[in-house]
């Protein structure tokens, strides 16, 4: 900035060379004249000098104004360094250093006193702001993580409650259906009371469940009792049955030894007709628990029971019997034995070509009377050979499992394992199947052949006919 002197040194210097040329053009001027000619001389020189006063004044305003202005431009720029300066300051260094100390649990005003701040008023604002912030997140974060770090360990623990009463009722139900379930409905078939055994049983523990089991137990008494029920009234209406056929066998059989020759083939269809009804309801009431129509309380011999049991079946024209044994079968097993090689029988020639023969073989061996039937019929598939197995095993006595019509191996499993007889399939010789049949010792009767009941044979058509079944002497 130039020195008030500098500045107004033209302005003199041009006034005085204004009034220098004023003054000789006075003195040029004619003499008449000067007087004109000094008004003018001043007038103008007083024009000019207020001309140049007022723009030197006019240039020294201009010049303050522009000096005023880059001042101000150098105040801003030193202003806008700071200003940058500051801020690459508070983003690379103070805003870093302020977010690590909050986040790592100092506190907001601890960490502001330990990061250099930026000079600007308003950075150190934002700073104090942003550290407040930060603070009050990361304390509703860890109040979080806290409430989900107690959360997680409710649920971990109501997790394992859950799963250790889920495991305690999966061992109650098994245990339910293993063990309590098939003994209730044991006992139930025997005829205890199902307020009796529901007392006696173990329920479980958990309320849902033991509510459950107990209308399940109740169901099954009261399923068991009209079964029961059911099955005693048949068992009484087939033992009605049973004393009318044996009444009517008795009826013929006087009626074939009082009348004449030309009613006696009548008398005898009518009279295998009724042993074969007599097959079948002794066959029912046995799979319903009852008692066989007949009971003998003498020894009955080997071939008076095949005979007895080839004169029950349809097909007795085709079975041929090979015994050669002298032994009988005691009393109280006779009848029994009779009915289950009835019904093996049967089924062979039911299963076979309705030509061809069924053979029944009788031996004596070490344990007992091996009694073998064989058919020529097809051979039976594995798994209709492992069901007749289980059948005659007594495994399938469940008159519900039963399959249609097909009763007569259940009643051997029956009988089989009342009175503790073995009963095999096995290919047969002839091309069928085979049944052995071991009668043990206990039911071999030990007295001699004299003082066994022996049945008298039946009176033989021109054509062949059923043998005749052994007469009771006298019913047990």
């Amino acid at each position: 900035m130039k020195a008030p002197g500098a500045a107004t040194a033209p302005l003199v210097a041009v006034l005085s060379v204004l009034a220098v040329a004023g003054a000789v053009a006075v003195l040029l001027a004619p003499s008449g004249a000067r007087g004109w000619a000094v008004a003018v001389v001043v007038t103008a020189w007083v024009v000019l000098a207020v001309a140049l006063a007022v723009a030197h004044a006019l240039a020294r305003r201009a010049q303050r104004a522009a000096s005023a202005r880059t001042a101000e431009a150098e105040r801003l720029k030193t202003s806008l360094t700071a200003l940058e300066a500051d801020t690459v300051h508070t983003a690379d260094v103070a805003l870093p250093a302020l977010l690590r100390l909050v986040r790592g649990g100092v506190p907001a005003a601890d960490a502001l006193g330990r990061v250099p701040l930026p000079r600007g008023p308003r950075q150190r604002k934002l700073l104090h702001v942003l550290a407040a912030t930060v603070e009050g997140q990361e304390q509703q974060t860890a109040a979080l993580r806290t409430e989900s770090t107690r959360t997680h360990d409710e649920l971990g623990r109501e997790n394992a409650r859950l799963r250790d009463e889920l495991h305690a009722l999966t061992a109650e139900v098994e245990r339910f259906t293993r063990e309590t379930l098939p003994s209730v409905a044991a006992r139930l078939r025997e005829g205890e009371s199902g307020a009796a055994v529901q007392a006696e049983v173990y329920l479980p523990e958990q309320p849902l469940l033991r509510a459950s089991v107990e209308a399940v137990l109740r169901e099954l008494a009261l399923s068991e009792r009209r079964a029961l029920a059911a099955q005693t009234a048949s068992a009484k209406a087939l033992s009605r049955v049973q004393a009318k056929s044996v009444s009517m066998l008795a009826d013929l059989r006087s009626m074939q030894e009082r009348h004449s020759e030309e009613v006696f083939g009548d008398l005898l269809k009518l009279d295998h007709s009724t042993s074969q009804l007599g097959l079948m309801t002794d066959r029912l009431a046995l799979l319903m628990g009852g008692r066989p129509s007949r009971a003998w309380n003498r020894p009955i011999v080997m071939e008076s029971i095949l005979r007895g049991a080839v004169g029950r079946i349809a097909a007795y024209q085709r079975v041929r019997l090979h015994c050669s044994s002298n032994v009988a079968i005691s009393g109280f097993a006779a009848e029994g034995v009779m009915h289950l090689l009835a019904e093996l029988m049967d089924n062979a020639a039911n299963f076979s070509p309705p030509i061809d023969e069924v053979h029944v073989y009788v031996e004596e061996r070490g344990t007992g009377i091996v009694v073998t039937i064989e058919d020529s019929g097809l051979k039976m598939a594995d798994a209709a050979m492992r069901r007749a197995a289980d059948s005659v095993a007594g495994r399938t006595t469940d008159l519900a499992a039963l399959q249609g019509t097909r009763l007569g191996l259940a009643v051997v499993g029956r009988l089989a394992l009342k009175h503790r007889i073995s009963v095999n399939y096995r290919p047969s010789s002839r091309g069928g199947t085979g049944v052995v049949v071991l009668l043990p010792r206990h039911l071999i009767a030990q007295e001699s052949r004299e003082s066994h009941a022996v049945a008298p044979a039946a009176p033989s058509l021109r054509e062949p006919a059923a043998p005749a079944a052994p007469s009771p002497r006298e019913a047990a």
